[in-house]
């Protein structure tokens, strides 16, 4: 073949051999195979159990390689540092660890507000668990730490467990703040190690799973509500205004209400600051977007701000002046580590449990989205051992209940962060601010926090936008996201969260209940098979029809199944079982009068044939079609006492289109009816045809 004619000469053959192909495939066919039920088939294919290897023998082996393994992989830090490189890596990594640590030091004084704890147990949060995922962690990229959707959830557990009101003093109602903060920072850290208690057992026993069950819509949903109860929690300090505490369902809306009502009563100074720190933020942020392409890092937005407005507080004096809340003593220095209390187990459980699988969520969804970008591997299970030894040992430590933060991570990796080197220089900067530097921010208004928290709920306030994308594609996801919204509005965080797994785990088995079934046609000119309900131009193969379901068969959804079939194809398959237990009953007693007038021998009777022919033509159907109820009837003729030959049953293509299958429910030469439906696998080949 030349070089000129190839080309055109490969595309005729390809177009000749495919419409050759069809041609013959619309030809009659003639297939005859032996009719096996389930022990015939076993004996002949000598069918014996599998043998099962017990995975837990290999558990207890001893070797120097395995613990050598046991060691790389729940202690990751020493498989990837040998192979870090210096030269590549570390000026990124160091600039990408700078930034996340400038990002860090507002959000970990203001997320400490909203868990209703003292601003310095944010910093001390956003350092011991972060160095901790350095060492255990498989991500590269997810910064851990301080996020807003634990810390409400954190909170949540605070306002219910340790309120305000007991906490009063006297008849004059003055708040003994030192009581009540001591008192939450012991539920907190003890939360904190429960939450590191469940997450590290269900990694040891590879639970790392459960986070499948938890769809992409549902996760989304559930941040999005949580970023509405962080703004409402935020609204205080906005205006400055003393609230009740409040926990439960529709604990929100009566907040909101509260709120409202003492609008009035709200501090002028508190809320002209947060005003003036929100638009700077917001400013910063806009000039990031614009200058993303020549800035080498984001401008420091979170922490110009605070410097300027503890500057100002400061020279001022708003407190004095004005009337404005700061963050007040910040002491510097390491806490000494404090055991938790087990008595507390009891009431924290359920709470614990909620917040160990949030955060475990949010952690392996970020972390899987950056791998799969940069070409590397995310561990489920150990990603829940490290997170869960982060929250044990930071909540020894005096730290709240932690996850990823995705603002801060999406920082890391555009700054040019590359290992988990980065998450331990932005801990190294915290730690140098935590002994040095964290006196300074005593004069911060509280407002400007409550600003920096609000201003970073935008990404997932902008997830509504889902309710639209998920309408056009898929319904039975925009239900689960709208149902899990509004539950976690209603009910709260841990409630929401139960109510939607609930909701989402009911949906799936209403979904394998209720499948879209189809019968499918061929595309013209093509081997391609399509819905003909929504592809008009797809033809169904005359004689045949192609029965699809969208799920697996199984018991609950067997009979739909069954029923669905005999609706789409047109046939009747009960009628015709009836019609053959007539027929076969009519055959046996003309064979007993034949035997009792010698006119048949006995042997005859004795024949134990089984096989089955099939014969098919496209042209010429065997299928009366009615419009009674039973619906179309195919007539059956019956071959000798040992064969049956069924023309009107139904042959359906199978997985290629040289692949028929032929459905037979149940009748056997001996006439007794099976339960299930009997596959027979027809291939028609080259030497099939006529």
């Amino acid at each position: 073949m030349g070089l000129s004619e190839a080309p055109g000469e490969r595309d005729t053959q390809a177009l000749l051999s495919r419409t050759q192909a069809m041609e013959l495939r619309r030809r009659d066919y003639h297939v005859e195979r032996p009719l096996l039920n389930q022990e015939q088939l076993e004996e002949l294919g000598s069918r014996s159990p599998a043998q099962v290897t017990l995975q837990w023998r290999t558990w207890f082996r001893c070797s120097r390689a395995r613990a050598q393994a046991l060691l790389l992989q729940y202690l990751p830090v020493l498989a990837w540092l040998p192979q870090y490189s210096v030269r590549d890596w570390l000026l990124g990594d160091l600039l990408s660890g700078l930034s996340v640590a400038i990002m860090q030091l507002p959000q970990g004084l203001a997320y400490a507000l909203l868990a209703g704890l003292p601003p310095v147990f944010g910093l001390y949060s956003s350092f011991y668990p972060v160095f901790v995922y350095f060492l255990f962690g498989t991500s590269r990229h997810i910064s851990v730490g301080t996020f807003a959707v634990m810390s409400v959830m954190v909170g949540s557990v605070m306002e219910s467990l340790a309120p305000d009101d007991a906490f009063l003093l006297g008849l004059n109602s003055t708040l003994d703040v030192a009581a009540r903060d001591a008192s939450r920072v012991q539920l907190a850290s003890t939360l904190s190690v429960l939450v590191g208690l469940f997450q590290v057992g269900l990694g040891m026993v590879h639970f790392g799973f459960v986070v499948t069950y938890l769809s992409e819509p549902l996760v989304r949903a559930y941040t999005t509500a949580a970023s509405v109860h962080v703004f409402v929690s935020q609204l205080k300090y906005v205006f400055g205004l003393h609230l009740s505490s409040r926990s439960g369902p529709l604990s929100l809306i009566y907040t909101v209400l509260e709120v409202c009502w003492k609008l009035p009563q709200m501090v002028v100074g508190t809320m002209v600051t947060a005003i003036v720190a929100g638009v700077v933020l917001v400013l910063v942020k806009l000039l990031n977007e614009k200058l993303r392409r020549h800035l080498p890092m984001p401008l420091p937005g979170e922490l110009l701000t605070l410097i300027g407005a503890t500057g100002i507080s400061y020279g001022v004096g708003l407190k004095q002046a004005f009337g404005v809340d700061i963050v007040g003593k910040i002491p510097t220095g390491l806490v000494p580590p404090m055991a938790p209390r087990p008595q507390l187990f009891a009431k924290l459980l359920g709470n614990a449990f909620a917040i160990a699988v949030v955060g475990f969520a949010i952690a392996i969804s970020l972390g899987k989205i950056f791998a799969l970008r940069h070409g590397y591997r995310v561990y489920s299970n150990q990603e829940l051992v490290a997170l869960g030894l982060s929250n044990l040992l930071g909540g020894i430590f005096q730290c709240f209940p932690v996850s990823c933060s995705m603002s801060r991570s999406l920082v890391q990796e555009s700054t040019g962060g590359n290992t988990q080197v980065a998450g331990a220089i932005s801990s190294l900067f915290i730690l140098i601010i935590i002994v040095k530097l964290g006196e300074l921010f005593q004069d911060l208004p509280k407002a400007v926090l409550a600003a920096v928290v609000i201003v970073n709920l935008k990404g997932m306030v902008m997830q509504c936008t889902d309710v639209v994308s998920l309408w056009k594609a898929n319904r039975m996801d925009l239900l689960i996201w709208v149902v899990t919204f509004v539950a976690t509005i209603l009910l709260n965080l841990d409630l929401g969260l139960a109510v939607a797994v609930v909701f989402s785990l009911m949906l799936v088995v209403v979904r394998t209940q209720m499948p879209h079934y189809s019968v499918l046609g061929q595309v013209p000119d093509t081997d391609i098979y399509r819905d003909v309900a929504e592809y008009s131009g797809a033809r169904e193969v005359p004689g045949v029809k192609v029965f699809r379901s969208s799920v697996t068969v199984y018991f609950a959804n067997a009979e739909l199944y069954s029923d669905s079939l005999k609706q789409r194809c047109g046939v009747d398959v009960d009628y015709l079982l009836s019609q053959k237990k007539k027929l076969l009953r009519k055959q046996e007693l003309k064979l007993k009068q034949l035997q009792k007038e010698n006119k048949l021998p006995k042997q005859a009777a004795a024949s134990k044939g089984t096989s089955v022919s099939i014969n098919v033509n496209p042209t010429v159907m065997d299928i009366e079609s009615n419009n009674d109820v039973e619906g179309s009837k195919a007539r059956v003729r019956l071959e000798g006492a040992g064969s049956f030959r069924d023309e009107g049953a139904q042959v359906i293509p199978g997985g290629s289109p040289w692949t028929y299958q032929l459905w037979v429910q149940g009748c056997h030469a001996s006439g007794r009816r099976r339960g299930v439906m009997d596959p027979i696998l027809c291939r028609e080949t080259s030497r099939d045809m006529p």
